[in-house]
């Protein structure tokens, strides 16, 4: 089923954001409410970081356990089942009475929302024609931009004004009304498949299809690798600016919500740039420059000197690359699957949020009172996602040469 028309474009590629966006959200909103957390719960705000890592655990591989089921049931009712599993997840960690119950919450908390991460990304490939994905998961990111941008402040202010429990009543609501429009207003995109399995066996070989397509996995962990970088800069950006730079919180509040607009607009850019140029040599160009920024932060930090604005454009501009080069990976990895778009989705999703997690893991154990390692791991991440990027488009092109290709998949990577 492919939406041709524009008429409903518009919600559609909302609902699909909103979807997309549960997990960031869910993340970002409740930051500001850990240290409130911590003294009504009489525990530590170490004790409360762990319900973040409990989130990430289920939304890395929670992902992996609805991908066959969106390809055998179709999409939306496996996403019902998630979004209610979070609806009630979130209901629950507002009543939490411990840091344990907390944690194990945050935990069903993203089990259940990550259905909403992987059904996006595979709706996208089921409704919208294959030369057009890019375009859609740019505008997706315009969605899920707004999160890292308002979700802070608007968890600031409710833990400030009514108490952190009714942070997680705001997400309630949130699952409730992304729920009832996706039952009113969105549609089915893939009927149930029957001749798919659900047994371990099956699903491990489906899986493992996906992964031996050459298309996949070098845009698949192209993207991953490149987007890891930014997980690298949100772990170590704290302590860069509030620590070495001296901002106070409220600075830092601004500066991370400036450089998140310039990731959001810039992944608008690239729907202009894709009027006139196709996704592979948007991401190459976008990666270069990358590169050459993540270098200078390398570099600047080293040799110390970056101020605090010379950081922060260098920065921006690594953001902005990624804007442009992230939606067109995930547009060209999703690209030769139709039957088992849910399963791509779902592999695709895994190794993203398994990379943000190294990244975000070896930031923290490089730790040496400097910047080097956020932005070590930063310039790491683009440098491998470039030399992913030229290995394997040289390989698709080879395979292509040697088997039939769906022209439209094949026209998104061929040289001009």
């Amino acid at each position: 089923m492919l939406i041709q028309q524009t008429s409903n474009r518009f919600i559609l590629i909302l609902i699909l954001g909103l979807l997309a966006a549960i997990g960031p959200f869910s993340i970002d909103m409740y930051l500001p409410g850990f240290p409130a957390i911590a003294r009504d719960l009489h525990t530590t705000v170490e004790q409360v970081a762990l319900s973040l890592s409990s989130f990430f655990i289920g939304i890395s591989t929670g992902q992996l356990l609805y991908g066959p089921l969106l390809d055998r049931y179709g999409r939306k009712k496996p996403l019902y089942f998630g979004v209610t599993i979070y609806i009630l997840a979130s209901l629950g960690c507002a009543f939490s009475t411990s840091v344990n119950m907390l944690v194990i919450l945050r935990l069903l908390q993203a089990l259940g929302g990550c259905a909403g991460m992987v059904a996006s990304r595979a709706m996208v490939r089921d409704l919208f024609p294959v030369h057009e994905s890019a375009k859609v998961f740019s505008l997706l990111i315009l969605v899920i931009g707004v999160s890292p941008i308002i979700a802070p402040t608007v968890g600031g202010y409710i833990t400030t004004t009514f108490g952190w429990k009714y942070m997680f009543v705001a997400l309630t609501l949130m699952g409730i009304a992304i729920i009832t429009a996706t039952h009113f207003l969105l549609p089915e995109s893939r009927q149930p498949d029957k001749t798919l399995s659900l047994k371990p066996g099956p699903i491990i070989q489906n899986f493992a299809s996906v992964l031996r397509t050459p298309q996949f996995y070098t845009y698949a962990l192209t993207g991953a690798i490149s987007a890891a970088g930014l997980y690298a800069y949100i772990s170590g950006s704290p302590y860069v600016f509030m620590e070495l730079y001296n901002v106070t919180e409220q600075q830092y509040g601004w500066i991370f919500s400036g450089i998140a607009a310039t990731y959001v607009l810039s992944s608008q850019l690239n729907n202009f740039l894709l009027k006139r140029y196709r996704s592979e040599q948007i991401i190459k160009a976008a990666l270069l420059c990358q590169s050459t920024a993540a270098c200078l932060l390398v570099i600047g930090t080293t040799m110390h000197l970056l101020d605090l604005f010379s950081i922060i454009a260098l920065i921006s501009v690594f953001l902005c690359c990624q804007g442009c080069s992230f939606p067109n990976a995930s547009a060209l990895a999703l690209a030769p699957f139709s039957r088992t778009a849910g399963s791509a989705s779902a592999l695709m999703g895994a190794i993203q949020m398994g990379a943000g997690a190294f990244t975000s893991a070896m930031v923290s154990l490089l730790s040496n009172h400097t910047a080097v390692p956020m932005t070590g791991m930063m310039a790491c991440c683009a440098l491998v996602s470039l030399g992913i990027l030229f290995t394997g488009s040289t390989l698709i092109k080879w395979k292509a040469r040697q088997a039939d290709i769906d022209d439209q998949t094949l026209e998104m990577v061929k040289e001009g």
